[in-house]
């Protein structure tokens, strides 16, 4: 009887162009819901499996594009999760620009937080959410953090970070990921430092996972 009434996790997608603070804004809700079991899953982990191109082609593949994610697998482990069965996730080589060898093992949760920049762009994969989120950050701000974090934790150039930036990282926000804005329950601006966004977020998460167990409590 437990196994019949139980509910599906709740389902909440994070999105925003590259250094908005979606991250820092996943991690804060993860944080809070602190008594609740919650995972979170990154969108990189599905980006295309490119064992068999070669490392210069590799280089030239549009990352900010949609055809560069593997997204009918994100849907397919989504869709397992939701039923309450364990998924292998992918792990990304940032280095090698494919996935590496290895997966993930990952338990369904509670809660289940997705968060990438284009998790608002698929129909199938938005009809799987409870809860969606655009975080709005300006253009100045959000090179800035990218230049930053590309530097310091990905050895990255500056003269290289710029380049993919004017070329494809900025076409892309303005062409594919800003649009999905319009799909968003609730939009963020200025990420994670919007505490009283993310306070009431918490607060909703929290109230519909209680609706949940009270149901829950009501049928068995």
């Amino acid at each position: 009887m437990v196994a019949k009434a139980r509910k599906p996790p709740v389902i909440i997608g994070v999105t925003g162009g590259s250094g908005s603070g979606k991250t820092t804004v996943s991690q804060a809700v993860f944080n809070q819901l602190a008594g609740h079991s919650v995972l979170m899953l990154q969108e990189d982990s599905y980006y295309n499996d490119q064992a068999g191109l070669t490392m210069e082609q590799r280089l030239q593949v549009n990352y900010d594009h949609p055809n560069a994610f593997d997204t009918p697998l994100l849907i397919k482990q989504l869709s397992r999760l939701l039923d309450w069965k364990s998924v292998q996730v992918p792990v990304y080589d940032y280095t090698a620009h494919t996935r590496s060898k290895q997966v993930r093992v990952v338990e369904p949760q509670e809660v289940i937080i997705v968060e990438g920049i284009l998790v608002l762009n698929d129909p199938q994969l938005r009809d799987l959410m409870d809860i969606k989120i655009f975080v709005d950050t300006d253009d100045d701000i959000r090179i800035i953090r990218r230049i930053q974090r590309d530097i310091q934790e990905r050895g990255r150039s500056l003269d290289s970070v710029i380049n993919q930036y004017l070329g494809t990282v900025k076409p892309m926000y303005h062409q594919f990921i800003e649009p999905t804005k319009r799909y968003a329950d609730v939009i963020v601006p200025e990420g994670g430092e919007n505490t009283v966004a993310i306070d009431l977020l918490v607060t909703k998460v929290r109230d519909v996972l209680r609706r949940n167990h009270q149901q829950i409590e009501n049928e068995i």
